[in-house]
């Protein structure tokens, strides 16, 4: 089978996770490349300023370079303009990220009516985001983790008092710090707040990346309340901080789609302590693999709970931990493969 894979936004290619912290979208595209390529299909990647080569099976060229011919399967990362590429394929998907609710406008809504694609969300929160009217076969396929959430070991015995926040900190870190020197900490005066986070990850410039350095300046004025910011890092690396961790605070984001930051959480046996906005609350079992509470004062009593109930946290951490096979690339890759016809 052969499969293309087509990305138009930000520049990466395969070596770049193993160089450089990357969003989740583009560690996504990456991830299922190589789960495609190790489940023997023949896999052309391709993305912007992608340097030409081949890595663990899959051949990366950048995009504008010439499409392989005869194509069983064609997936358009993110923009639907892509679904528009003049291609030999049976088979159009078009994989969606982002809520959905862009593809009312003309200018996004045009590929996707005249390509007829499967379209792609990661779960039902997502799914629901989309016009209802829209054309179009809907499949759900939940995203994988990398590789090193699946394998990094925990360390040993009961993890120290220390809650991570790893998403964007424009989504809901100002808030968070907040309840942590208002409620938690107060409540738990030996636990420290790590948060790796940071422009680079997104690649950001402009008002974004200065909204993100402003919630991370404000961060770095609460280190008398345990916070302590981190520099964003590569997935082995986040993955080694995790298998350290006591818990995942995040308050969660409309926008969130999947929240690969929960799932590599929850992988690493970190309990999370979440709300039910966008898809936050998909990724967490409540009571078993940690809290999903709806108001501020629950969210804290949760956090605090875990951050010192040790036996409360080992139940939860081992509940996590049981569940991390199925988060695989693997699983995803064999769903995305038979949506060939």
């Amino acid at each position: 089978m052969r499969i293309v894979l087509a990305d138009a936004g930000l520049a990466f290619d395969g070596l770049t996770p193993r160089e450089r912290p990357l969003g989740g979208a583009e560690s996504a595209f990456v991830a299922l490349a190589e789960a495609l390529a190790a489940q023997g299909a023949e896999v052309h990647a391709f993305a912007k300023d992608a340097r030409a080569m081949e890595h663990l099976g899959v051949t990366w060229k950048p995009v504008g370079a010439a499409w392989p011919r005869q194509i069983d399967l064609f997936i358009a990362n993110r923009s639907p303009r892509l679904l528009s590429a003049k291609i030999d394929a049976k088979t159009r998907v078009f994989w969606l990220h982002n809520p959905a609710q862009f593809l009312s406008k003309a200018r996004y809504l045009w590929p996707v009516l005249t390509r007829r694609p499967t379209l792609v969300f990661a779960g039902p929160s997502h799914a629901a985001t989309a016009p209802g009217w829209l054309p179009g076969r809907r499949v759900l396929i939940p995203l994988g983790v990398e590789a090193p959430f699946l394998t990094t070991p925990r360390t040993a015995g009961v993890a120290p008092p220390r809650a991570v926040f790893t998403s964007n900190p424009v989504r809901g870190l100002a808030p968070l710090l907040l309840l942590w020197r208002e409620q938690i900490r107060p409540a738990a005066p030996d636990a420290e707040f790590h948060i790796f986070a940071g422009p680079a990850v997104y690649d950001a410039t402009g008002p974004k990346a200065a909204a993100m350095r402003a919630a991370l300046a404000d961060a770095e004025a609460m280190a008398a309340h345990g916070v302590v910011v981190r520099e964003p890092m590569p997935k082995a690396a986040l993955a080694r901080e995790l298998a350290a961790a006591r818990a995942l605070l995040y308050l969660g984001d409309a926008g969130e789609t999947f929240c690969l930051a929960v799932a590599e959480a929850q992988a690493m046996g970190v309990p999370a302590i979440v709300r039910p906005i966008g898809a936050v609350g998909e990724r967490v079992a409540h009571t078993i693999t940690g809290f999903v509470e709806k108001d501020h004062a629950a969210f804290a009593a949760g956090a605090v709970r875990v951050l010192r109930e040790d036996a409360l946290w080992s139940q939860m951490s081992a509940a996590a931990l049981a569940g991390r096979d199925a988060l695989s690339w693997a699983h995803a890759a064999k769903a995305f493969a038979a949506l060939a016809r």
